[in-house]
């Protein structure tokens, strides 16, 4: 069974910083793009880990007006945690 960790993810709404924590099993860039666009308003949400939807790109929430999407693991040092969604995995 996996274990679900918190994660804080920070973006931009039309030039306007947002963020927020989300409990999840795992994070990545796609998946941060995805959670910010439903903070949003713009992505959808399952309504439970068995629904299979289409999650939002970057493209799309581009277009949407999200912008700058950077996750950390809850706890990391913002400044050292940061992991910029659009730079690619190290």
């Amino acid at each position: 069974m996996p274990n679900p960790k918190l994660f804080v993810i920070d973006y931009q709404l039309h030039g306007s910083p947002k963020s927020f924590v989300l409990r999840h099993d795992h994070m990545d860039n796609a998946e941060a793009w995805h959670w910010a666009s439903c903070d949003a308003g713009i992505g959808h949400i399952a309504r439970n880990r068995h629904d299979k939807i289409k999650k939002t790109s970057k493209p799309m929430a581009e277009k949407y007006g999200i912008t700058q999407v950077t996750w950390r693991e809850a706890g990391a040092s913002p400044l050292q945690g940061d992991r910029l969604a659009d730079a690619p995995a190290s």
